[in-house]
């Protein structure tokens, strides 16, 4: 720790690999999927059930309502049933268990967290904060999804978590998200993939249209068109690309938030959603709702991608669009700049960016805020979560990489009203790894991807070299002292 009088809490968040969820487990291969669907049906009516009793009796107590994720899994496979009699709801549900696979959500790590106010501060007494958590859980094959925790500061700053749920529940998909036609117009510009056809498509479209609109448009603009040229199809790939990588989710109210699971949902985060950094927004007149950037992974190449939600329970993803969406690392400010969004950014992999936008989902024109100044950044610089208002200016919570790959957390002081002015920086790292700290799945890094302030404290939670997660505060004034010191 740094000289500074940081406080551990004593909360530890270590990855759990019985926190599992059913996932589809189908071939990719059709024949094979054929095969599996053929054996179960050679099966005896009495030996169906009997199967399935045993499976449910092994596997039942794991899951909340295994049944129904069972018969979602069959819907995906019953176009290649092949059988002309009914199946019986026993043998619909086993083979739907037959093409069902438990992952482990966190079985390599639980790391890199985000903290915010609760939607909800109902019911707590005097000078206490419920907040809501956010962690990076990752599992077989370095997939990453995004899990939530809830907890309160206590009037003294302890920190009392709410123990997580056993259980994990995957969001409903709404499969007839919503779009806005300027939002979808501009992206598909920026992409290149702005012609004849992609205007016929669009202009039928009302300022706002739901993806059967699109899909109705596109087929009404191919019709008498016979064999598509390339280009047109390469445009179409690209329409649907756009779409499914926009989409929506939601939770019951009944599911705990411990138990709501953001798992890869589109085809560009397919091997991970990396890293979400919340804050709480709150508008001009009043509103809030919160932003969560992040990165989705598919294994070849990134993507900034956002997340909106109002209550923890719907959200939105999000395309980030614009020149300046580059890179890592993205942060919204909590709130707007004389009418404008901000954003802190990372284009080059190496130094920091300020952005202001009229729209939060288009950014252009960064402008360089920041490089690497200390030994122990010298490597490259980038934020670690949305800036935090103080009375003394915007508080950037910063991580710098230095020799060996060596991750430790800084901090940058902007000015209130003109936040391109860097007023200071620490010149020593606010948290470096610790002896105890510095072994996990990459090791030598801490890393947070945001924190607040409560009572005159920053709460501040810090992933553990890739693989667990802890929480520290310290008093706010003694760290902007700090910040006018250096």
């Amino acid at each position: 720790m740094s000289h500074l009088n940081i406080q551990p809490t004593g909360v530890l968040f270590r990855p759990d690999s019985s926190r599992v969820l059913i996932r589809p487990f189908i071939p990719g291969d059709p024949a094979r999927i054929v095969n599996i669907i053929g054996r179960a049906l050679a099966l005896s009516e009495a030996e169906t059930e009997a199967h399935l009793v045993a499976v449910a009796e092994d596997f039942g107590k794991r899951h909340l309502d295994i049944r129904t994720l069972w018969r979602q899994n069959f819907e995906r496979v019953k176009q290649h049933v092949f059988s002309s009699r009914p199946l019986s709801e026993a043998r619909q549900l086993y083979i739907g268990a037959l093409f069902s696979g438990e992952y482990s959500l966190e079985a390599a790590a639980l790391f890199n967290p985000s903290l915010v106010a609760h939607p909800d501060q109902s019911g707590l007494a005097t000078d206490e904060l419920r907040f809501i958590l956010s962690l990076r859980a990752t599992g077989e094959g370095h997939i990453s999804s995004i899990e939530f925790r809830t907890g309160i500061v206590r009037a003294d700053h302890s920190i009392a978590m709410e123990a997580p749920s056993r259980f994990v529940t995957a969001p409903r998909v709404n499969p007839n998200p919503t779009y806005l036609k300027t939002v979808f117009l501009d992206k598909l510009m920026e992409m290149g993939f702005e012609n004849d056809w992609s205007s016929l498509v669009m202009e039928s479209l009302g300022n706002s249209f739901t993806l059967s609109d699109l899909e109705k448009s596109m087929q009404r603009a191919n019709q008498g068109k016979g064999a598509l040229p390339r280009d047109v199809q390469r445009t179409m790939e690209c329409v649907r690309w756009l779409a499914q990588s926009n989409y929506e989710i939601d939770f019951s109210p009944s599911v705990a938030v411990s138990e709501r699971i953001i798992f890869p949902v589109s085809s560009n985060e397919s091997n991970g959603m990396e890293d979400a950094r919340f804050v709480r927004f709150v508008e001009d007149d009043g509103r809030v709702i919160y932003y969560a950037t992040y990165t989705a992974y598919n294994g070849h190449a990134i993507l900034p991608q956002l997340l909106e939600t109002a209550d923890f329970l719907h959200f939105r993803a999000l395309t980030l669009n614009g020149r300046a969406v580059q890179n890592k690392g993205m942060a919204f400010f909590p709130r707007r700049i004389d009418g404008r969004y901000a954003m802190i950014s990372r284009q080059d992999d190496e130094n920091l960016f300020l952005m202001f936008s009229d729209n939060p989902h288009f950014w252009s024109d960064p402008k360089l805020l920041r490089k690497p100044g200390e030994v122990w950044e010298s490597v490259k610089i980038g934020n670690c979560g949305s800036p935090i208002e103080t009375d003394a200016g915007w508080l950037v919570i910063t991580h710098g990489v230095g020799p060996m790959r060596k991750y430790c957390i800084g901090a940058m002081l902007l000015d209130l009203n003109d936040p391109s002015k860097v007023i200071s920086h620490l010149t020593e790292p606010l948290i470096s790894p610790q002896e105890s700290e510095r072994e996990g799945y990459v090791p030598n890094v801490v890393y947070t991807c945001g924190g607040l302030v409560h009572r005159g404290r920053l709460i501040l939670p810090y992933g553990l070299s890739d693989t667990a997660a802890t929480i520290v505060t310290l008093e706010i004034e003694h760290l902007l002292a700090a910040l006018k010191a250096d």
